[in-house]
């Protein structure tokens, strides 16, 4: 039986998560491709460009090239460089491509701490890019910065200031850039952190402890934290700990705490999905794909019990981050199903289903011309209409398992598998 709770006192500001893409420079360089960091440009995937429909892992392939060990992370972009970390003789490494698949340079780091879980690596975390250095952070605590061209700027360990993760599996949040730091969500069980380094020098600019009691598992996390506008300054929105948080990206001060979404006090609940924001709503997956919480931006300090627009117990998604598209949240569940949601009250307002299958999809989806791409693991690439009712399209045959998220590449798309960097259009 579904449960939903409704609050209607809100209103709509205009979409603030678009200025995100301020921090990271236009969606379109002079080659029409930038893909900065995990979600995109303006941290909701979404994309105006065409990509390919139908394709295999022989077919409609650019290019394709061996990665040199097993990696989840999702590739970035920048003006002619695609970034990525992968183990290299199972140490930490971040390399770079050219459009056309040419390797340009690797950067190799410390010794590889590999991962835990089956579908995981110790190369998890996705790079992000200012256009002038990329930061890449690893399983081991390894946070680096590094130009362009390969070149190591700095680089810090995590856990010789925090201590070794007390994850039940592995990292998974990814770095984001304010404008004077790389910021890491540090999750260590009962003692967590939110810190930031400088982006130049990789001095530790400010850390704040981010505790609060909960069930076993519960307080840790693998969720990326998105850089927003909050009362009229450069914030950072985090999901963990049963807690939506915002801080004030110049010192870490919390501005907005939301508590109580975890309203049973379930253990073996990590927050994997990160939230999504449109305008001043927040849509939080959690519970293993069993709850869904929207939630209203606004106010000032601990907001619990008064920022809850709705719940839903009988839709949500475990992993995969859900999208927004023409005024509506599109959500990937973990299986099979794909649910239209109004985020103002919750109520679904179409579902579609791709093939039913065990395998889960852990890859995040991307929407490019009104079209759905989703990854499952075990390799096998859909695309669906969205416009005019869902309708699946292609079911695309890749033959690796494949965990990182789809990214578009000027009207083709690149595919990261376990074995394999594709490159899918035209050659």
């Amino acid at each position: 039986m579904s449960t939903m709770t409704t609050s209607f006192r809100f209103t709509f500001a205009p979409a603030c998560a678009v200025l995100v893409l301020a921090a990271a420079g236009s969606a379109v360089a002079a080659d029409g491709i930038r893909w900065p960091r995990w979600r995109g440009p303006a941290d909701n995937a979404v994309v105006e460009q065409a990509l390919p429909v139908a394709w295999s892992d022989t077919s409609n392939v650019a290019w394709k090239v061996a990665m040199p060990g097993r990696g989840c992370s999702t590739p970035v972009v920048w003006d002619g460089r695609i970034v990525l970390t992968a183990p290299v003789d199972g140490r930490d490494a971040a390399l770079a491509f050219d459009l056309d698949g040419r390797e340009l340079w690797r950067a190799p780091f410390g010794e590889e701490r590999p991962g835990k879980h089956k579908s995981a690596s110790g190369c998890n975390p996705s790079p992000v890019t200012d256009g002038r250095s990329v930061w890449v952070y690893f399983k081991s605590g390894t946070l680096a910065a590094l130009s362009l061209d390969g070149k190591v700027l700095w680089t810090t360990s995590i856990p010789e200031r925090f201590g070794p993760d007390a994850l039940v599996w592995d990292i998974g949040t990814s770095p984001v850039l304010t404008e004077k730091d790389v910021v890491i969500n540090i999750m260590n069980g009962p003692d967590s952190h939110l810190a930031a380094y400088d982006r130049a020098t990789g001095a530790l600019r400010w850390s704040v402890p981010r505790n609060y009691p909960c069930k076993f598992e519960a307080d840790q996390g693998y969720t990326t934290p998105i850089v927003l506008p909050f009362a009229g300054r450069e914030s950072l929105l985090v999901w963990n700990a049963e807690h939506l948080t915002v801080h004030d990206a110049a010192d870490g001060a919390t501005l907005w705490d939301c508590g109580g979404l975890n309203p049973e006090g379930k253990s073996n609940w990590p927050p994997v999905s990160s939230p999504l924001v449109m305008g001043d709503t927040v849509i939080v997956p959690y519970g293993r794909g069993k709850l869904l919480h929207g939630l209203r931006l606004a106010g000032r300090g601990d907001v619990t019990g008064k920022a809850l627009l709705w719940s839903r117990d009988d839709t949500g998604s475990y992993v995969p981050t859900p999208l927004a598209y023409k005024g509506k949240v599109i959500l990937l569940r973990d299986r099979n199903e794909v649910d239209g949601i109004d985020p103002a009250t919750g109520r679904t307002e179409w579902t579609g289903e791709f093939e039913k299958s065990g395998t889960p999809f852990y890859a995040s989806p991307v929407i490019a011309a009104g079209k759905l791409y989703v990854v499952r693991e075990d390799g096998i690439a859909f695309v669906a209409k969205l416009d005019g009712g869902f309708e699946v399209l292609a079911r695309n045959v890749m033959n690796e398992k494949m965990w990182a998220t789809p990214v578009p590449l000027g009207g083709r798309l690149l595919l990261r598998g376990e074995k394999t960097l594709f490159c899918i259009g035209a050659p």
